[in-house]
């Protein structure tokens, strides 16, 4: 494997005098960190197109040069996907100023959007012509639209709407030759061989650089409404999902569990925010749903709730009674993730299995990690797509440095026993480059046999985003 260069001041000062002033800037210190501060990059500078021909220039050149590029986003990924920690430092191509909506057709419920716009405004944006972008996510006011693409991400609407994969129509690209795929159409049907466009979305920059995109919009929900119900465990919470489906077909747009350790969490990092019960359950319920005009929402709900609690699936419930309210349920839910920032996590898992192995998993998983030492343990999730978020944390009085020489051992715990019960280590986080060796150990020979081949294929020099997913020592393997 011939070895990549690094984006050195002679190959910088030839690709500038090939754009517009003011394309290339020394990296920050924002580009090169990741938010769990795990991962801490480096670049040779920092590519800022302003338009597809510019980017397709940049990887040209980058091609003819075998310099590695690094596609940036919003610097929210999880798994190190955005962070190039060694090796010949890459060029970082952050698309950022690319960050115009070049129409919205309601008649059809589509928005087109160039990569680098931030997802927040894609939804006001459909908003403003009484329409959905469903996608929803806690980084939503800083994630943008071609780095949510390109890890396939997925959110709180999994459940109703589907991944990030299932809301585009069609894609705009630079190819890792520098060539420009103009695939931005706006079809349901298109059925004219290979699908470039799935290829793309998911693979983490590693096959070309998303640059645009037609993504698929909703009717807006005239009813909307959440409750907050108290389960007795997640098997309870499973059958109160069967039950709310039989009930609400076709509304429900999330269907979240909650813990009581992480409403623990919570209290210590965020004391201000109200908690929703004097006493915090072992488990609960986020329900939220969204009808169409001239359904009494409030009332479906209410009979959710008595029928759920006359089968003793729920013992205490709130059923938000205005938008404030789901508001504020909302909230406890989205700052979640914060809370475990706080307390600071040992390790943490993007898992998703078949939703009736779920509650067999939590009961497990457990007492494996109790083999390895005393630890709390926050898991929640997107139960309604058997995607939790089980995160292993210190014992209370204790940090995580304490723990460092643990980490690896705990999440190989809590990845084989996914794997053994049928289910994936990367719900919607991606691989980047904290999962590659994850990747190998899991993944289905045959597949990834042939994700070395497409890799070559379509990058035979290694330049698109290397190390990442594959890994370096795997992804040129197909030669």
């Amino acid at each position: 494997m011939i070895p990549l260069n690094a984006a050195d001041a002679d190959f910088l000062a030839g690709l500038a005098a090939q754009l517009p002033p003011d394309s290339l800037r020394p990296a920050e210190p924002r580009y090169l960190e990741e938010p769990r501060g795990r991962w801490h990059g480096q670049a040779g500078a920092v590519a800022l197109p302003r338009n597809v021909e510019d980017v397709a220039r940049i990887v040209r050149a980058c091609h003819d040069a075998r310099v590695g590029i690094v596609p940036y986003g919003g610097g929210t990924g999880l798994v190190g996907g955005q962070i190039a920690p060694d090796g010949p430092a890459p060029l970082l191509l952050s698309l950022e100023r690319m960050n115009t909506i070049r129409a919205v057709y309601p008649s059809e419920n589509v928005l087109v959007a160039e990569a680098g716009v931030i997802l927040a405004d894609v939804q006001a944006a459909a908003l403003a012509e009484d329409r959905l972008f469903p996608l929803s996510l806690a980084s939503e006011g800083s994630a943008r639209i071609g780095g949510l693409l390109a890890t396939n991400a997925g959110g709180v609407n999994v459940l109703r709407y589907g991944n990030a994969r299932d809301l585009v129509l069609g894609l705009e690209a630079v190819l890792p030759d520098g060539q420009i795929w103009h695939g931005l159409k706006r079809l349901r049907k298109d059925n004219t061989g290979y699908d470039l466009r799935h290829l793309l979305l998911g693979s983490e920059g590693s096959l070309g650089v998303i640059t645009a995109a037609s993504l698929r919009l909703f009717p807006r929900n005239r009813a909307e409404g959440a409750a907050l119900l108290v389960v007795d465990s997640p098997a309870a919470a499973l059958e109160l999902f069967a039950l709310a489906q039989a009930k609400l077909s076709g509304m429900i747009s999330a269907f979240e569990l909650i813990s009581g350790v992480g409403l623990a969490f919570l209290a210590e990092a965020r004391p201000t925010l109200r908690q929703p019960f004097v006493q915090a359950p072992d488990w609960m319920v986020l329900l939220d749903i969204g009808a169409p005009e001239g359904v009494d929402q409030p009332a479906l709900v209410d009979d959710l709730l008595g029928t759920a609690m006359e089968r003793g699936l729920v013992s205490d419930g709130l059923i938000a009674q205005n938008q404030t309210q789901r508001a504020e349920f909302w909230q406890i839910r989205e700052s979640i993730p914060e809370a475990n920032r706080h307390i600071g996590a040992i390790s943490s898992h993007d898992i998703s299995l078949p939703l009736s192995e779920l509650p067999r998993f939590i009961d497990r998983a457990g007492p494996e990690l109790a083999k390895l030492g005393a630890f709390r343990i926050n898991c929640f999730g997107h139960l309604g797509d058997g995607n939790l978020h089980y995160n292993v944390f210190p014992a209370e009085g204790r940090s995580r440095e304490a723990y460092e020489n643990q980490r690896d051992a705990i999440k190989t715990c809590v990845h084989d026993l996914v794997h053994e019960m049928g289910g994936s280590v990367s719900a919607e986080h991606g691989i980047g480059r904290l999962k590659t060796g994850d990747l190998l150990r899991y993944g289905d020979p045959a597949k990834l046999a042939a994700m070395r081949a497409i890799k070559h294929a379509l990058d035979p020099l290694g330049i698109m985003n290397p190390g990442a997913v594959l890994g370096r020592d795997q992804e040129m393997q197909g030669e």
